[in-house]
Parts: C-alpha cells; structure tokens; sequence
C-alpha cells in the first residue's frame, strides 16, 4: 500500500468532521465512541510504517505526489525517513490516550472537544510527513486552529487570554517561515520540494536570513528562551487533553523543523549561530529548571520541566554528532510519553479536587495506593531514572555534549538533577506524608479507565527505557546521512 501516510493524515480528520457534522449535544455517548473508533483506527493504519520501514536506508520512504497547485509548482507530496517516522505513529496513540482521558471528564459538547482532537492529530502527521514546502506550510499552521479552540473553549478561567497568546507567538514566527519559503521556491527556480532545497547552493548573507527567520518560526513552537512564555499559560489552561498533546506533539513540530529545514538547508548558518542556540538551550535547561522548583501549581511545574527537557533537544541538534542528534530525537518521544503521562496524572487529580495547588494535595497515596505507584514511576522517567524512556534520549545528548565539549556536557548534566529536585519535591509534598485535609481523605482510586491509561503509558515508558534499539535504529541511517550533509558547505 502506497497511501499509508494519507490515510493517516485523513481517517482522524475525517472522523473529527464526521463528529463534527453529526454529533448532539445529547447523544454524548455516540461522540465518544466515534471519536474512541477513530483514534483507533487512525492508529492501526499507521502500523505498516513501523513493521515495513527498511533501516537500511536514508532515502524517503511510503512517498505518495500529487499534483496540488500546478501553476506554483505545488505537490502533495508525502513521506518519512527514519527522522520523521516514528512521530506518525507517536501521534495517532496519544490520541487513543486523549479519547479515553476525556471519557467521563468533558460533558460539555462532547461531539466537538473530540472532533478538534481527531482533526488536530491528522494536521500534525501532516507536518511530519510533508515533503512540500507550502504543504509543510499549510500543515503547521492549520494545527494551530483546533488548538486555539480546545484552549479558547474547554479551557480554564483565563482560558481566552491563554488561547490568544498561544495563537500570536506561534502565528507571528511562522510568517518569517513563509518568506523564507518563497526565497526559497525562487531560488531554485520554482520548486517547493524539500529535497531540492537540501541540494541549493546559497550565500553566507542568504544562509544567515534564512537561518533567522526558521529559527524565530521554530524557536517558538518548542520554546526556547525566552520565547517561552507561552506554554505555561497554555498549558495551565488548556483542559487536561490539551496540555497532553501540547507537550507530547505539538512542541515537537519545531524541534523537527530544524531538522528538516535548518540543518541541511542553510548547514554554515546553522554551524556560524549553533554558540547561540547551545548558550540558549543551556539557559533553558538550567534556568527553567530553577523557575520549575518554586512554582505552586502543579501543571506549571510540569510546563516548566517541558521547556527544560525540549533545552535537551535543541542542544543535541546543534552540537552536530550522532550521539548528540540521534540523543535529541530519542529525547522528543520519550518526552512524549513522559510529559504526556505527567500531565494525565494532574488530570486525575484535578478531576476529583478541582485544584492544580501543590499545597491544596498531601497524603494522596494513603488514599490512591495504585495511582500512586504509576505517578511514582513517570516522576522517576522525568527525573532521567535509568531503565525509562526519560534517560535514553538525555544520556546519549550529554555524551554527545561532552564529545562536543566538556564544559557544556557538564553544564547539561546539571539538569538531571535540577529534575529530580522539583520533580521530587513535588511529588513528595502531594504524595507522601500523612493525609493533610478532607478532600484527600475523600479520594477514591483509580478506576478501571485510568487504569488502563496509566499502565498503557507505564508500559511505554518502561519498554523505551529497557530497550531503546527499535528506535535508534530507525533513526541511525538517517541522523547519519544528515550530518555528512551539515557537515559540508554549501557556500556558492
């Protein structure tokens, strides 16, 4: 089958418009179900990417072209290397996770919280498996629409005020990207592939504009300093499948912009600025992570973690080895299933108490025994415990960091335990110690639901963790191939 990637681009947008066209308010019931099916499905069509990718090679594979817009030169155009593959996959099973998370949760327009879901999660495989520039283009910025909603609407009480910064920072970056692409599109004498743009010999001027305005299109979207500031707002507000997804994909889309699009297209820009983006990505792992450890709210806390972790990411991209690169990537989907389980968690709780307060909690596993146990283990994968997926990815970045320079794999190093400080410390205040008020001593454990959910994500997080080659294999040839591209000029 050659159009396994845009059946899993459409079967999710086409179950969200369904839910859309044809959910009621009064057969919440049936807008589960559809949406719950249609997570699945969307799922299970991804399942050949995983079983038929060939390792072996670089080249783009399960590649599907279209003609779109003949008169521009415009393709649908599709298809994953071992960069982009597995976040096809990643990002139809956090929509599983959102469907089951929001089942007894969301009573309010139930037919539509799902539809945005289902939509937003097609939109995003878009954007890892676009080939096409305007295509790429179109993707990234449609995400941001279902997302303005589910903030905007199932948010909380400054929801609006969250929803609209989250929509100017990411809106007004990515315009800089659109006049990048059309330099592009006509310095190659009127093309919008990808690929061909990998191949354009350009001056250092070029190369440097071109790196600034991917960079503030990108920089945004993951965030790094200091345009961070509007994920925590975001996530704070978002209803608990908005920050779930927020953290788990949507911050990713930038981390991979920079290397579909910054490494290999302009490589001695990216080599001239990488002191830059390193000094940024140690001030978002060492900084953030000391703003994390005095925040009261629990999702801001773990908002804060986020930035800090995606600081891995950006700084392994830019040291420019494999460790380092191939470390970045492992970083992103362990983080994935990490903060997505973390956020789940605040979810849980929210849920019964209706306060995201560290103080408002104490004592929780004297009443929550089995929940207890998994928050347990996600705090440990967050705080980098070997054997989780959270050690994989900022293991092989440190090493790769210290390969670069040892100062700086030293200075990263320091995040490990900056996240097991306010990672702990959180975890003792809510959980650990005696039962500090009523609304503790009145928690009921998990359900059946929950359950499923926290030992589906337990599973993740301990497999990746115990047996991290699936994956770094996929990656290998690719992170390969694309660093002997960075590594050579392409000065004309």
């Amino acid at each position: 089958m050659s159009n396994i990637l845009s059946l899993s681009i459409w079967v999710p947008v086409a179950f969200g418009l369904l839910l859309l066209v044809a959910g009621r308010q009064d057969n919440a019931k049936a807008a589960r179900w559809i949406a719950l099916i249609g997570a699945i499905a969307g799922f299970l069509v991804t399942l050949p990417l995983m079983i038929d990718f060939d390792t072996t090679t670089a080249a783009m594979q399960f590649v599907e072209k279209a003609p779109w817009i003949e008169r521009f030169n415009v393709f649908y155009h599709l298809g994953v290397d071992g960069i982009s593959m597995w976040f096809v996959p990643l990002t139809a099973f956090i929509t599983i996770i959102v469907v089951l998370a929001g089942w007894e949760v969301i009573e309010d327009r139930p037919h539509q919280y799902y539809g945005a879901f289902l939509i937003l999660s097609g939109l995003m495989v878009g954007v890892f498996s676009a080939l096409d520039g305007m295509l790429f283009y179109v993707f990234f910025e449609a995400t941001l629409i279902p997302m303005y909603i589910i903030i905007g609407v199932w948010g909380g009480p400054r929801r609006v005020y969250a929803a609209f910064k989250f929509f100017l920072y990411t809106l007004l970056g990515s315009l800089l990207m659109l006049v990048a692409l059309i330099f592009l599109y006509y310095k190659s004498g009127g093309s919008f592939q990808i690929t061909d743009w990998h191949k354009l010999p350009l001056a250092s001027l070029p190369q440097s504009l071109l790196f600034g305005a991917f960079f503030a299109a990108f920089a945004v979207k993951v965030p790094m300093w200091p345009v961070h500031t509007w994920l925590p707002d975001a996530h704070v507000e978002a209803p608990t499948g908005g920050s779930v997804v927020l953290a788990a994909i949507m911050l990713k889309l930038g981390c991979y912009g920079f290397l579909r699009f910054v490494l290999p297209i302009v490589p001695d820009a990216a080599h001239q600025f990488a002191p830059v983006v390193i000094t940024l990505s140690l001030i978002a792992v060492i900084y953030i992570g000391l703003v994390a450890m005095v925040q009261q709210d629990m999702k801001k806390l773990v908002a804060y973690s986020s930035i800090a972790h995606m600081g891995f990411v950006t700084l392994g991209f830019f040291i420019f080895n494999e460790l380092g690169i191939a470390g970045g990537l492992v970083q992103m989907i362990a983080h994935g299933f990490v903060s997505g389980a973390m956020f789940l968690a605040i979810g849980v709780l929210y849920d019964r108490v209706h306060s995201r307060e560290i103080a408002s909690y104490g004592g929780v596993v004297n009443t929550m025994p089995k929940f207890a146990a998994f928050v347990l283990l996600f705090a440990m994968a967050n705080c980098g415990l070997p054997g989780t997926a959270g050690f994989v990815g900022e293991w092989m970045v440190i090493l790769g960091a210290v390969q670069y320079n040892f100062f700086i794999g030293l200075l990263a190093a320091t995040a490990l335990i900056l996240g097991a400080a306010y990672t702990l410390w959180m975890y003792k205040r809510v959980y650990f110690g005696d039962v500090t008020n009523d609304d503790v001593r009145n928690l009921k454990d998990i359900n059946a639901r929950e359950f499923l959910i926290m030992a589906i994500l337990a599973v993740a997080v301990l497999w990746m963790g115990i047996q991290p080659k699936p994956f770094t294999d996929v990656m290998h040839v690719s992170v390969t191939e694309l660093i002997k591209h960075v590594s050579q000029s392409k000065l004309n």
